[in-house]
């Protein structure tokens, strides 16, 4: 079984080495996949693509004539992905549902409380023999109403650990998972959640339907000095809209672990380089606002169930012709 990597750094060479299987050959590019790259497949039964990759119809055309049976992401979302495209090309999607549902949620939980208490300030200034507090005040976080968007397993997990600072949770979920409500859990409109929350964190996927979900109209109905917590996808997020609503001090504090324009910026070291993103370098100028650089899922625990989960994938498919994490239109766009 031949799988093309893209995207790959060392972490993920040296770990997918270690625990393949024995009829599995791996090949690691650091290139991302795109219309330029497709062709580097011929000769491969898989491909192994993350969050970054471009699979489109044209790409997934390229894929088929080039041999390619299977695309394997190695990450939980898939809308990078023409999943229509390959059922019709006859390639078979995979993912990784769950890899750590904790890393991601926990944190979540410590860019509320390094933007709340300003941590990272602090370390600043003490480096620097400034023991001043001055600009560090933050706010209990006991009593504050917390909306929660999404409610799957990285929502829940969220939301549990929220509970344990006697928040009161708003949640939204097209699907409700009422097993979760209580006194402290209630589920909500998201105007309702808008309106209400003092803090908002998002833990759903990125469709049609979330594109832009926080947008000009949304920053409008929330409170003044609202944060909000992104560690999904960052296209959910109109980020010219948060910039006005950081401006207007509508929005009080933001963190972001992802950025709907990061292909060109995340993942790679760009010190010694001038950034040519506008719009994100504007972000940087904002004392509140915190960016992290898309690694909300980066724990050990996360990445060996990547892993596993990705080779067990590959195996499945290209041995059975499927898989219990197979992506399918069915499944998933009904």
């Amino acid at each position: 079984m031949k799988v093309l990597f893209y995207s790959s750094k060392k972490w993920v060479s040296d770990l997918f080495t270690e625990l393949k299987k024995e009829l599995m050959q791996f090949t690691f590019l650091e290139h991302r996949l795109s219309i330029e790259t497709a062709s580097l497949s011929k000769g491969y039964d898989a491909i192994c693509i993350f969050v970054n990759d471009h699979v489109t119809k044209d790409v997934i055309e390229i894929l088929k004539e080039n041999g390619v049976k299977l695309i394997a992401l190695r990450c939980a979302g898939f809308n990078n992905v023409d999943i229509k495209a390959a059922e019709e090309l006859g390639i078979g999607v995979v993912r990784v549902p769950a890899y750590s549902p904790y890393a991601v949620a926990e944190f979540a939980v410590g860019m509320i409380l390094t933007l709340n208490r300003k941590y990272h300030r602090a370390f600043n200034r003490v480096r620097e023999n400034n023991f001043s507090i001055d600009g560090l005040m933050g706010f209990d976080i006991k009593n504050k109403v917390v909306g929660v968007i999404g409610t799957g397993k990285i929502g829940k997990i969220f939301i549990n650990i929220m509970r344990g600072f006697d928040t009161h949770i708003l949640a939204y979920d097209k699907h409700p998972d009422r097993s979760i409500e209580s006194p402290t859990v209630e589920y909500v409109d998201l105007d309702v959640l808008y309106s209400k929350s003092d803090i908002i964190s998002l833990h759903c996927p990125l469709n049609y339907e979330t594109y832009h979900l926080i947008n000009k109209y949304s920053i409008e109905q929330m409170k003044k000095g609202v944060m909000i917590i992104n560690t999904s996808r960052g296209a959910l997020i109109d980020t010219n809209a948060v910039i006005d609503g950081l401006k207007s001090e509508k929005i009080g504090f933001l963190g972001l672990d992802v950025y709907e324009e990061e292909e060109d910026i995340f993942f790679e070291d760009l010190s010694m380089k001038i950034i040519q993103d506008d719009v994100f370098a504007r972000l940087l100028t904002f004392p509140n606002v915190l960016i992290t650089s898309h690694q909300a899922f980066f724990t050990k625990e996360a990445i060996e169930n990547i892993v596993i989960t990705t080779i067990k994938n590959i195996e499945d498919y290209l041995l059975k012709g499927d898989s219990p994490n197979l992506v399918t239109s069915e499944k998933y766009f009904k």
